[in-house]
Order: structure tokens, then sequence, then C-alpha cells
């Protein structure tokens, strides 16, 4: 798939959840009732066990239904190997310059984390597509997100940590072009306690919100 594509994808959902399954049966079941709720993007970490295989098995069941991505991913072995699984973009929770020149080697989007404003722009300056802001809730939330905007407003900011369906739509109004998104959504104690459509209707909740932002923006 094209870096531009990819990019898209993701824009237009406006939504990237963070898959940190504690098996790869359980992350199947996640992202089944995260697609059954219209959520079609899904970055897998290499938290997961068997991280790899996981992406390779949801790239063969769900082909292009799916936009899969890697997360977690600190040196450009990872990057590599996750790409080569089926990852079109590799995101990572820190600023890792091999790992974006790797991704963007390969042809495929970068996403590495940073907070600070040198940080940031420092990651971009290297070639990120995006810049993920971790942990945003830790300084500020979307009130932090805005402010590093104001004297870089051509940064694309992917928040992460602390996006909710509370904080979500504060979020896209304070300029993010998607949002990263954990436990909120992707619930491991839903799947185990056998309530995957608790996952699903949560998934349709975030699509909303992005859709009704999307058009009072026009």
């Amino acid at each position: 798939m094209m870096q531009s594509e990819t990019k898209q994808w993701i824009e237009r959902l406006g939504i990237v959840p963070v898959l940190r399954a504690r098996s790869a049966k359980e992350g199947h079941a996640l992202v089944e009732a995260l697609m059954a709720g219209g959520v079609t993007v899904m970055e897998v970490t290499m938290t997961v066990p068997g991280a790899v295989g996981l992406l390779r098995e949801l790239k063969k069941e769900h082909g292009d239904k799916l936009l899969l991505g890697s997360g977690t991913v600190t040196d450009a072995a990872q990057a590599e190997e996750t790409i080569d699984s089926g990852a079109e973009f590799v995101v990572s929770p820190s600023f890792h310059p091999d790992v974006v020149a790797k991704t963007k080697q390969r042809g495929k989007v970068s996403i590495p984390g940073a907070l600070t404003p040198t940080e940031v722009i420092t990651a971009w300056r290297t070639g990120a597509d995006y810049v993920k802001i971790f942990p945003c809730s830790a300084v500020g939330g979307a009130p932090y997100l805005k402010a590093l905007l104001a004297p870089f407003p051509e940064l694309q900011l992917i928040p992460t940590g602390g996006v909710t369906l509370q904080t979500a739509a504060d979020f896209l109004k304070a300029g993010a072009r998607a949002l990263g998104v954990g436990t909120d959504l992707v619930n491991p104690k839903a799947i185990e306690e056998g309530k995957p459509g608790k996952v699903s209707e949560t998934a349709r909740a975030y699509v909303e919100i992005v859709a009704k932002f999307r058009a009072a923006r026009g």
C-alpha cells in the first residue's frame, strides 16, 4: 500500500486502537469486536505474546479490510520484521531514528513517539509522517496538544494516553489528526467476561465522535 493511502485511511477513520492483548486468541477477539463497531485500523504492539505471528494471521484473515500497524517498536530489526508481516505503519512510544529510517526505507508510514517540543520537532524533521504525543494526558492533554501546534502548525500529531470518550472531541478540536486509544476502547476485560459487544459499542461511539467533529468542520 502507498504511504499516501495509509495516511488517508488513518485520518479518515481518525482512530488508532492500541492492541495490548494477553494472547493471540484475545487479540483476534478484540480485533473482531472492533471491526464489528466500524474500526478498521489496528496497532498491534510488540508487548502482545507472539505479536509478529498475530500480525501475519490478521493480514491473512482480513486482507485489505483492515489496516495493520505495529506498535512499541524500538529498533530497526523489529520494524523490518513487522513490515514483512503486514504492518503498513510503525509506531514507537519514544523516538528512535533507526526505526524512522527503516520504516521510510521500506515505504511505510512512520509514527515515532515524543513529548517535549524539542523531541517532537526533532522526530518530525527526521522524516516522521506523524508524531505520537505520549503520554499526552500526563502533560495536560488537549491543551498541551494545542500549545504544541501554536509554534509548529505544520506538525501532524496523534495524541495517545488519556484519550477517552470524554476527551476525544477535545483532542480533535485541539488539532489531532487521529486519536491513539488504549484500554478505553481496546478492552480485554470485556472479552474475558464474554462481552465483545461492549467493545463494539465503544468503537461505534468513537467513530460517531469523529464523524460529528468532521461534519461540524464541513
